[in-house]
């Protein structure tokens, strides 16, 4: 026999017993993690070690099954029974269940593959089975939101006149003064007894009679629909020429407004010698239970002409007013809550009060206090303080200083935590107490980022100035909405640009008050 080299080694028991182990062991894991991964996605990779994998996978499967579930039944609320609801949202959503089904048996083999193949001890790295994930969510997401790209091109044409509007709204910026020509003539709705006479014509001052002078108004059936009244012959005279003239309706109570024909506005235009012929069907007005006796209505003939100089509009003159009180609901509000968010942010603050057990509790006490008044939105905070104060401009800057306290607050504090302990250990070593501390060491650092902070508050405070004045918390959101109920777009452009404005001009001088302090 040939004597064995010194460079062989001649395995140990030991040796033996773990290559023996390493090939046997992975046959039972890749079973058991095969199989369990059919039954329940996810767990396969939590028995094989990978703990953090499986229950993302887990969490997540379940999540998407979930809300599939709860989509299926908003889709098909009216169904009863998952089947039945699968079977009508499908015939009405056919991409979206099909893919999430799709994509859903998809995720499952994958989490099962994913599970026999990592059973072999080899750390998996694939990152390809969270991307189907996101992708699943986002189609969620997508169906939920109910995004409809689609319906946002076609619809565009008919948004883009009002949008076109308030992108451009100067025109309403500016207005000169109003002369009106008005002749009125009166008409007796519902009853033929004694009817008003028909007005007489004075040389050279607008006149309009009716014929005849009384009428039934137009009604509503049972089901809503009109029934139309009798029609005036309408005749005027003396306006100016090839001049556009507005027909008015005034009740009896001396509320006008614009009648309709065929969906339009009535108006008409005066021919070359400022005459007009023109016939109106009653319009329908609701009569208020007051009125008693004789309802006398009026039809009237405007014609509007503008004469003087340019000069601001009302709309102009309410936004700069309201623009203004709007910055000074932010300043406020910063104010106030820059005085009682630095104290409190030095109880915030935990290496200032881990001194004891008292000082810790009041720490986490404070902490407490301000994520919970951070987490409610000004908005809210808004329909509180209106409640409490009323509408106005107060109830938004008690808002505001609410949450400009708790942010702050936080901010300060977090700054304070992360400061440079060494100038608090020299000033201590000199025998300092706890204020002089702090006075010495603390705010000589907070200074830079307690500046950087407020002006960034000032900022934000500015802009949800402008947005809870939509609750009744004042500035110039009160307005802005008003003016987009009345859809009169103009004028709200001209609110959406001078906010746009005034937070760029504020940004710039935040931005140089930074500059000299941090």
């Amino acid at each position: 026999m040939k004597k064995l080299s010194g460079s062989m080694q001649v395995p140990s028991a030991e040796d033996k017993m773990s290559k023996t182990d390493n090939s046997k062991s992975p046959s039972i894991p890749s079973a058991a993690a095969l199989i369990i991964s059919i039954i329940l996605p996810g767990v396969g990779q939590i028995i094989t070690g990978k703990i953090r994998r499986g229950i993302l996978l887990l969490i997540s499967f379940v999540t998407i099954i979930g809300l599939f579930i709860w989509r299926l039944t908003v889709i098909a609320h009216r169904e009863a029974g998952i089947p039945a609801k699968f079977v009508k949202s499908l015939s009405r959503e056919p991409v979206f269940v099909v893919f999430i089904c799709a994509a859903i048996a998809a995720l499952w083999i994958w989490i099962i593959y994913d599970a026999y193949k990592g059973s072999g001890g080899k750390k998996e790295k694939s990152i390809g089975i969270f991307a189907l994930v996101l992708v699943m969510f986002f189609s969620l997401g997508w169906q939920i939101s109910e995004i409809n790209v689609g319906k946002m091109i076609r619809e565009f044409p008919e948004a883009w006149p009002p949008l076109s509007r308030i992108l451009w709204p100067w025109e309403a910026a500016v207005t000169r003064d109003v002369e009106s020509l008005v002749a009125e003539a009166p008409i007796l709705v519902d009853s033929t007894e004694n009817p008003p006479a028909v007005p007489d014509y004075k040389d050279g001052q607008p006149y309009i009679k009716s014929t005849p002078t009384y009428g039934t108004m137009t009604k509503l059936d049972s089901n809503n629909n009109r029934i139309p009244g009798d029609t005036l012959h309408l005749e005027g005279r003396g306006f100016e020429p090839d001049t556009y003239t507005e027909i008015y309706w005034v009740d009896g109570i001396g509320n006008e407004f614009r009648p309709r024909q065929d969906g339009q506005y009535v108006s008409l235009t005066t021919d070359h010698d400022g005459s007009f012929t023109f016939d109106l069907v009653i319009p329908y007005r609701l009569t208020p239970p007051s009125a008693v006796g004789q309802q006398i209505h009026k039809v009237q003939a405007r014609q509007s002409s503008e004469v003087g100089p340019l000069k601001a509009s009302e709309p102009l003159r309410l936004t700069l007013s309201l623009m203004l009180e709007t910055i000074f609901m932010g300043m406020m509000a910063t104010f106030f809550g820059i005085i009682f968010a630095i104290p409190l942010s030095f109880l915030a603050a935990k290496n200032l009060m881990s001194g004891s057990w008292v000082t810790i509790t009041i720490y986490y006490v404070v902490r407490t206090v301000f994520n919970i008044t951070r987490s409610i939105e000004p908005m809210i905070w808004a329909l509180i303080a209106v409640v409490w104060v009323g509408l106005g401009p107060f109830a938004g800057i008690l808002a505001l200083t609410i949450h400009t306290i708790a942010a702050l607050g936080k901010l300060y504090s977090e700054a304070i935590e992360s400061i440079d302990p060494g100038p608090i250990e020299a000033i201590q070593a000199t025998g300092a107490n706890r204020f002089q501390t702090i006075m010495f060491a603390v705010v000589p650092q907070m200074i830079p980022p307690f500046v950087s902070f407020t002006i960034y508050r000032w900022d934000i405070n500015v802009r949800m100035s402008t947005v809870i004045g939509m609750v009744g918390g004042g500035g110039i959101g009160f307005l802005l909405v008003q003016y987009i109920r009345l859809l009169d777009y103009k004028s709200a452009g001209i609110a959406v640009w001078f906010i746009a404005v005034t937070v760029a001009i504020l940004d710039y001088v935040s931005s140089k008050i930074r500059e000299k302090f941090v």
